[in-house]
């Protein structure tokens, strides 16, 4: 394989690691009355790596983690030139699904991640209209407002 396909498949792997693991634990495992719990978040983590394991193992090996590519090249089964490609693709995959996350979860209600004092006035804007919007339609089907 080259190293585009290799590296393309260590970024997609390891998206699909922190979006599918660190996503059940953000989005789904906090609820108590629906939430998968302990359990769920890892049997999530498990998945995907299984996932993966079968989808890109045979074109990159299916590190999905800059420690286990750099544990395999300390036990003399990696190359050391073929580190900075791995590690690379590895974090951009990783950086891609926290942003993805974030995004999703910033619309969940009662999330405090911060996101509007970050945000471009245009997109606060946008933000604020969309939970103020939703804000009135909550009330007006519940009396808990």
């Amino acid at each position: 394989m080259t190293n585009v396909q290799r590296g393309l498949a260590e970024m997609i792997g390891t998206f699909w690691l922190v979006f599918g693991g660190c996503g059940s634990a953000v989005l789904a495992a906090g609820i108590p009355e629906l939430g998968i719990a302990y359990a769920g978040v890892s049997l999530a983590f498990g998945l995907t790596v299984l996932t993966m394991a079968y989808s890109i193992g045979h074109i990159s090996g299916c590190h999905l983690n800059p420690a286990v590519t750099i544990g395999l090249w300390a036990g003399g089964r990696f190359e050391a030139r073929d580190i900075p490609l791995y590690v690379i693709a590895q974090v951009v995959g990783a950086v891609i699904a926290a942003v993805l996350l974030y995004e999703i979860a910033s619309g969940a209600p009662g999330f405090t991640g911060g996101w509007r004092r970050t945000a471009s006035p245009s997109i606060r804007r946008t933000a604020i209209r969309w939970s103020q919007l939703r804000r009135s339609k909550w009330c007006s089907l519940s009396s808990s407002c």
